[in-house]
């Protein structure tokens, strides 16, 4: 099943995607979703981020092939770090170059999971039970800032900073997909979620050891290889740009790039 979430005028709604359609449906994914209405179609609407989210947590260095062109070591156990749910936005909301780093942002093409319910100190056998479905996300990343920091968390929080969408796919098996991440349509991450080096399942069950996750929470699994910083010469977003984020059975995720006007 394709979970959406809409706004239809001033109303914001959740659907069920089947085709070009778009069933609306009453309640929400977490205590069920029934089609109450005729379906729309589905360019008539506005698709928002599949959900607003408590908390974004999200996993650094969690592909093989992207730590070895980040050129450090391997991580023992799933690395954290977090996003603010401001830095949030939908499919063809555009991703904003900040002013105070305007020369180094890059695309992170991701696998994002979605938190059905309540979980704290779950095994790995528990985690299916415990995840509504999968969606896609851009980790958008303003090098600069990350690495002249000690830690992550403000290269990584600027407004716009983490689309989600443009559906949770809740029938997929997430450890055996093809990512891909376009700029201008030109491919710049190809890979799969089999080249990762915690699995979907460790990476609920590590989390949920240190926080309560909360339904809804949404869990950026890492990106694969293909960043722009390690590349030779690096790319970076430019305003006029326009990024696709690929996955398989989910679908794509596409958002233009853009200044952030001078105040």
């Amino acid at each position: 099943m394709k979970i959406v979430r809409f706004a239809l005028g001033d109303v914001v709604r959740f659907g069920i995607l089947q085709g070009d359609e778009v069933y609306p449906c009453a309640g929400d994914p977490f205590v069920g979703l029934k089609p109450d209405e005729r379906p729309i179609a589905a360019q008539s609407i506005k698709l928002l981020s599949p959900i607003a989210p408590p908390n974004v947590i999200c996993i650094g260095l969690n592909y093989k092939r992207h730590v070895e062109e980040s050129k450090v070591s391997f991580p023992a156990v799933p690395q954290l770090f977090l996003k603010p749910t401001t830095a949030v936005c939908g499919p063809d909301d555009p991703i904003v170059i900040p002013l105070q780093d305007t020369a180094r942002v890059d695309y992170e093409v991701e696998l994002a999971i979605v938190i059905r319910e309540r979980a704290r100190h779950i095994s790995e056998d528990e985690v299916p039970k415990f995840v509504l479905g999968y969606t896609v996300a851009d980790d958008v990343s303003a090098r600069e800032a990350q690495f002249s920091d000690e830690q992550w968390t403000r290269g990584k929080s600027f407004d716009t900073f983490c689309p989600l969408g443009p559906v949770i796919e809740t029938d997929i098996d997430p450890d055996r997909l093809d990512l891909t991440c376009r700029v201008n349509g030109r491919t710049l991450q190809n890979s799969n979620t089999p080249d990762m080096i915690f699995s979907t399942r460790r990476l609920v069950s590590f989390i949920s050891d240190c926080m309560t996750l909360l339904p809804g929470t949404v869990i950026l699994t890492g990106t694969p290889e293909g960043v722009g910083f390690a590349r030779t010469p690096p790319i970076y977003l430019r305003d006029g740009d326009t990024v696709e984020c690929e996955i398989e059975n989910i679908g794509i995720l596409r958002n233009p790039v853009v200044m952030e006007a001078s105040s």
